[in-house]
């Protein structure tokens, strides 16, 4: 990462677009303000930007970049969007998913949507029976193939400023010592019940408290949570 002096209110816009991608994490977030405030400004070299970064990685600057684009619709946006139809971010699914739906919600910063998408997606991972019966068993978590919990915990992170996913709710619950009922209020949910406060209980925004999204349903317990973020690709992620 680069490293100088922070960036002020007079820096162009190259400068400042220069700053965000280079800096760390940490020094990102100081300067996502400033961004967002000057988005109109910057759009326009967002694009050619874009080519510098790693479309098979999880750097939520790409995420960010790409949200401002889409955010007006104009020639930037249909440009982008006939350039990449699929979305932006290279992912891959080993049973056969299609991911492009999910990705073009989240980047437009659909959250619902996205969340609904979602769900559909771990009906599908869990084959044929669970999407008959509208739901997942914990016991069918296994099956799951690790690119797609991948893909699917990539998408989530890049498109939320890094505040979404569930590799980021299993770092919460590690840092909490594995404490389910802690974790609830950390994620802005309330334990017992969930689903009959669905949607209007959630944030659907990045307002929300960190791990919020993507929901899971916990009408049956904390099991299929459980199982979801003990899956070997999820414990990798937050290892690696």
């Amino acid at each position: 990462m680069l490293s100088g002096p922070p960036v002020t209110a007079a820096a162009s816009a190259d400068q400042l677009l220069e700053r965000f991608l280079s800096s760390s994490a940490r020094q990102r977030r100081s300067l996502l303000n400033q961004l967002l405030q000057r988005s109109q400004e910057l759009r326009p070299l967002m694009a050619e930007q874009l080519d510098r970064l790693d479309a098979t990685g999880d750097d939520w600057a790409a995420g960010t970049l790409i949200q401002q684009l889409l955010g007006a619709d104009d020639g930037l946006s249909q440009a982008f969007e006939q350039r990449y139809p699929d979305g932006w971010l290279a992912v891959s699914s080993g049973q056969g998913i299609d991911y492009a739906p999910l990705q073009r919600a989240l980047a437009r910063q659909e959250f619902e949507e996205a969340d609904r998408i979602t769900s559909e997606i771990l009906r599908q991972l869990a084959g044929p029976a669970a999407v008959k019966r509208g739901y997942v068993y914990y016991s069918e978590v296994a099956v799951f193939a690790a690119v797609d919990l991948e893909s699917l915990d990539r998408l989530w992170v890049v498109y939320s400023q890094g505040r979404f996913g569930f590799s980021v709710q299993l770092r919460l619950l590690r840092s909490l010592a594995g404490r389910w009922d802690q974790l609830w209020p950390r994620l802005g949910w309330k334990q017992g019940g969930l689903w009959t406060r669905y949607p209007g209980s959630f944030t659907w925004s990045l307002q929300a408290p960190e791990g919020h999204l993507p929901l899971v349903n916990q009408l049956r317990g904390v099991r299929l949570m459980d199982a979801l973020l003990q899956h070997p690709a999820l414990q990798q992620r937050v290892t690696a």
